[in-house]
């Protein structure tokens, strides 16, 4: 991976742009599989990416029929938007391999772009572009582009005050002429996730073909959730190896308790609980590689860990 810096003219700071990953990356291996979301909507999104740049390749007339090559994923924080764009990247890394060579995935940040001195913001979008544009010039590579949080850049004008800085019109105008400008180029793909969809300006919205809504999991998705956790936990060596999850009818009533008590809840919340249950289970201090817990401890401390995350959360509502 590869991180790029850029330099505003009014500041010496450096400000981080964008990541670069060459793909397939090892850092991607197994994301796409322990995604879980409604059953067909992964593969609904790469069967969409597919034929957009199938069009591509086949000079489909954009004005003829429409296809802007963008994705936009939108929900609440913590669904697992941005991971399920870089694992469509490093799934499409392999299946097309044999029309392009190398796949590139550039990550904008959008907050770094959206610049303290307000006068500079247009131009990093611009200044950015001008480095994506020199990749895309190889026609062998595949580029996908993503741009995380685009309501930071992509803000709607018509909601913009008399008081709002002009530069944040200027952001929104570089960025959709910079779009416009890539998407001329037959081996783009642009992804972008939004957490606040209703902000987004009109006129990027538009131009996205799809408008894939990514919400939080249901309950048969947060027990597939538990499940792939404590595998891989049990696979480590933390949990005691059980011979499966579903033999023992104690194993199975506190995963099912688990599941019902943590509607609600976001993936990046109930992934971080497995780690919260054990440091309260670890009642030693000494650091011992080598110590495991039986599952239905560990299922008891995972309940205790749910019940403190869902009071400490109504404790901040509280104090907001």
């Amino acid at each position: 991976m590869e991180m790029e810096m850029f330099e505003a003219e009014s500041e010496a700071e450096a400000i981080p742009s964008s990541s670069h990953w060459l793909l397939p990356s090892k850092s991607f291996v197994g994301l796409w599989e322990h995604l879980i979301y409604d059953e067909g909507s992964k593969e609904k999104l790469l069967k969409f990416a597919l034929s957009a740049l199938m069009f591509s390749q086949h000079n489909v007339n954009t004005n003829v029929v429409s296809c802007n090559r963008l994705i936009l994923l939108h929900g609440p924080p913590g669904t697992g938007k941005t991971s399920l764009c870089k694992a469509l990247a490093q799934k499409l890394s392999i299946r097309c391999r044999p029309i392009f060579r190398y796949t590139h995935l550039i990550e904008i940040n959008s907050h770094s772009l959206f610049s303290k001195w307000f006068s500079e913001s247009g131009k990093l979008v611009m200044r950015l572009f001008g480095k994506i544009k020199e990749i895309i010039q190889d026609s062998h590579s595949l580029v996908c582009v993503l741009i995380d949080e685009v309501e930071s850049l992509a803000y709607a004008r018509d909601c913009m005050s008399g008081q709002e800085p002009r530069d944040a019109m200027r952001v929104v105008n570089a960025l959709l002429t910079q779009l416009d400008s890539i998407k001329e180029h037959p081996n783009v793909l642009i992804l972008a996730t939004s957490n606040l969809a209703d902000t987004i300006d009109m006129a990027f919205l538009d131009r996205a073909d799809i408008k894939q809504y990514i919400g939080l999991p249901n309950e048969l998705a947060i027990r597939k959730i538990y499940d792939s956790m404590i595998t891989e936990l049990i696979r480590v060596g933390i949990i005691e190896s059980a011979e499966s999850l579903q033999s023992d009818d104690k194993h199975e009533g506190l995963l099912k308790e688990l599941s019902v008590r943590s509607k609600g809840l976001s993936g990046r919340t109930l992934r971080k609980l497995p780690f919260l249950a054990h440091a309260a289970h670890t009642y030693n201090v000494d650091f011992d590689c080598k110590a495991t817990i039986n599952l239905p401890d560990f299922l008891d401390s995972m309940l205790e860990a749910l019940e403190k995350h869902k009071q400490d959360h109504g404790m901040m509502k509280l104090n907001k």
